[in-house]
């Protein structure tokens, strides 16, 4: 376990915040927040650390390790500005990523247009091998066209290079030679990335497009990691470099750059892994996340205290989805992450009224700069939080302490002139549609990880957090009809302290593809023990101590004739043939559990081992407050709020949240914070419970 005394700081970049929070044991002793310096994101790390030392008086030396989340794999995935990438594959497989599963997920539009591949046709070369799916060798590797590609590449000047060929999760050999070759003819500067490193599973578009995901990021993310190194150097911080990877554990920045793809969805995670915490102590065990910021909004779903996990991810087209049922929008990411749905919509999401007098709002964002008109910045698109200052909803002279001054006159001029000239009504009827309509996009991402799963919302709290989160989450909560809204302390900065807990973790994935039967059972069993002593090393290797090493095993398995399989772990012990019995009885209560119905009488297919391997460096528990963040200030009494047509303005009393007691408060209040502000809506109630959550009840 990690000492007491050490410092654990947390760093959640943002689009338009960066949120710094240090933490000693479980409490925590100072917090910033800042603007985002997208030109160069370590600038406000930089700022944001040295003025938190200097005003928590942190040494250097007492920090035991810098835990970071980051955005940057998968902006440059959004933004087309990963590195220029080549893909040698098998002859005959050039086009699989175009070809992907012929999926579109817009059923009826004809029009509808796939993201265009990461690596261009031209930059897609062949090389004559092939091997069975036992791994056998069909065809030798034909060297003299593996220069000519290469050299190929040299020549068309490839920053990255993907190497994915047919059945090479089942024998590597091909692949390595060509990796061997790569580095001869490309040098060292160029990224490589191994689809038998990367992904050894079956499914030849996923394997090859999440290797090429991998490659794309590769040296965006290594440049990265080296600014930011350097930025900890410069302040005499020699603690490791931790990055959040998509599944929720944390890997030294070493290893992420050899697997950058691990962190695509890195920024959402540490906010699951904090509500989780939450969600053990206040609902069951059970609840959905919302977390709200300056651009995105995201949601995930806990049960029974675990975090969903799934390989079914796909990032690109301006959205990040892991379903099953809605595929073709982005390229396919088959690594572990957390299910998490995101969708463009957060305090910055520009608010617009098209030629047929529709009201839009985002998933364009305004950003750190020029953010909305309310900040004075140079903004001119009405947004969001433009909507919320004019509602009355936000403090209509500054935030985060004072650091962002705010200009209400402007906020309602842009609200005037770009929405309420469109669509009618005055500034606050218009800023409230634009309320509900942002509202409504954000339902849909809760949606998405409740209904689409087969879950009922209603039987679970909601956890809100992020800059915007606690501002409508008692409206989402009414649309979903979920009665209990909790809302952490410091939810502004919710993701930043959810670093402070993760432990390193590695996962490993095999496939093996058998019938699950008493036949069978000793492979399987073998292969568990083998992947796992595999597991332990790279944990090892991390520096993490053996006596706090946890093993946990899970397999992906399918009804025979299925197309998809479902995770479920194996949580005992036993023979062989015991341990297939555990893992069929688990698969077919998980199918039952997700779809309503199983088939017991059917047999079961095992594709994939899983291996999930973490220290125990990981905090039981949230660390709490000791004390505010910079600029904490008394906020004013009350001020006029607008809560629709029916309603209108009511005088809305403004409290802190020490001011809420164990006893519910009817609504309509507003608890303003450094970090920010909570929204309790009319027909709403809140108090505050023993660990400093407020409790909204409906």
């Amino acid at each position: 376990m990690q000492s007491d005394k050490a410092v654990r700081i947390g760093i959640d970049i943002g689009g338009t915040f960066t949120d710094i929070v240090a933490a000693s044991g479980a409490t925590i002793v100072g917090y910033e927040k800042l603007p985002s310096t997208p030109q160069d994101y370590s600038r406000a790390i930089e700022t944001g650390v040295a003025r938190l030392m200097a005003r928590c008086g942190i040494r250097p030396d007492e920090i035991a390790a810098v835990v970071h989340a980051t955005t940057v794999a998968t902006n440059a995935i959004l933004e087309g500005r990963g590195a220029r990438t080549g893909l040698l594959t098998t002859a005959g497989f050039r086009d699989v990523l175009e070809l992907q599963r012929i999926r579109i997920p817009e059923l009826y539009n004809f029009n509808y247009e796939k993201p265009k591949p990461l690596v261009p046709r031209a930059l897609r070369l062949e090389v004559r091998e092939r091997l069975a799916h036992d791994g056998s060798v069909l065809r030798p590797l034909d060297l003299e066209g593996l220069e000519t590609a290469l050299e190929r590449f040299r020549t068309e000047g490839i920053e990255a290079l993907a190497i994915s060929f047919l059945h090479a999760y089942a024998n590597p050999v091909h692949e390595e030679v060509a990796a061997a070759a790569a580095r001869r003819v490309l040098g060292p500067d160029v990224f490589l990335s191994v689809s038998s490193s990367v992904l050894p599973e079956i499914r030849e578009y996923e394997r090859t497009s999440t290797t090429v995901i991998n490659a794309y990021v590769g040296p965006t993310v290594s440049s990265y990691v080296r600014r930011i190194r350097g930025v900890l150097d410069a302040l005499g911080i020699g603690a490791p470099l931790r990055i959040m990877q998509s599944n929720g554990g944390v890997l030294n920045a070493e290893a992420v750059v050899g697997l950058p793809a691990a962190i695509v969805e890195s920024g959402p995670a540490a906010g699951v892994i904090g509500g989780a915490l939450i969600a053990r102590d206040v609902s069951g065990g059970s609840a959905i996340t919302i977390d709200m910021g300056g651009t995105t909004a995201k949601a995930s779903l806990i049960e029974n205290g675990q975090v969903t996990r799934t390989t079914e991810y796909e990032v690109g087209a301006g959205i990040n989805i892991s379903s099953m049922l809605v595929k073709g929008r982005g390229h396919a990411l088959r690594l572990p992450v957390i299910d998490i749905s995101e969708i463009g919509a957060g305090g910055g999401s520009i608010a617009r009224v098209d030629a047929a007098g529709r009201l839009h709002v985002g998933p364009h964002s305004a950003g750190a700069e020029p953010g909305p008109v309310a900040y004075g910045r140079g903004g001119e698109r009405a947004t969001l939080t433009d909507a919320m200052v004019a509602l009355g909803y936000l403090n209509d002279r500054a935030i985060a302490g004072g650091a962002v001054a705010i200009d209400r006159p402007a906020a309602e001029a842009a609200i005037r002139e770009q929405v309420a000239g469109s669509v009618g009504g005055d500034v606050r009827q218009a800023a409230h549609g634009v309320y509900l309509l942002s509202a409504s996009i954000m339902t849909r991402a809760v949606k998405a990880v409740t209904t689409l799963r087969g879950r009922d919302p209603r039987h679970f709290g909601l956890i809100a957090f992020g800059g915007n989160g606690a501002l409508m989450a008692a409206q989402i909560a009414d649309n979903m009809g979920i009665r209990r809204v909790v809302v952490p302390p410091m939810p502004g900065v919710f993701s930043a302290t959810g670093l402070t807990t993760a432990a390193v973790q590695r996962e490993i994935v095999q496939s093996h593809f058998c019938r699950l039967d008493e036949r069978s059972a000793p492979g399987i069993a073998a292969l568990v023990q083998t992947l796992s002593a595999r597991a332990r090393t790279l944990l090892l290797d991390d520096g993490c101590s053996a006596d706090g090493i946890h093993i946990a095993v899970q397999a992906d398995l399918r009804y025979a004739g299925q197309a998809y399989e479902l995770t479920v772990p194996l949580t005992g012990a036993g023979t062989p043939a015991e341990l297939c019995a555990q893992l069929s009885e688990n698969f077919h209560a998980e199918h039952e559990h997700s779809y309503g119905h199983c088939s017991r009488s059917e047999p079961i297919d095992l594709v994939n081992l899983r291996i999930v391997a973490h220290d125990d460096d990981g905090l039981a528990d949230l660390p709490q407050p000791s004390g505010g963040g910079s600029g904490e200030s008394q906020p004013a009494r009350s001020r006029d709020a607008y809560f629709g047509r029916g309603t209108g303005d009511l005088r809305t009393p403004i409290l802190r949240r020490a001011d809420l007691g164990s006893g519910p408060r009817p609504g309509p209040l507003i608890v303003e914070e450094y970090d920010a502000t909570i929204l309790i809506p009319p027909g709403w109630s809140a108090h505050l419970d023993g660990r400093g959550n407020v409790v909204l009840e409906r």
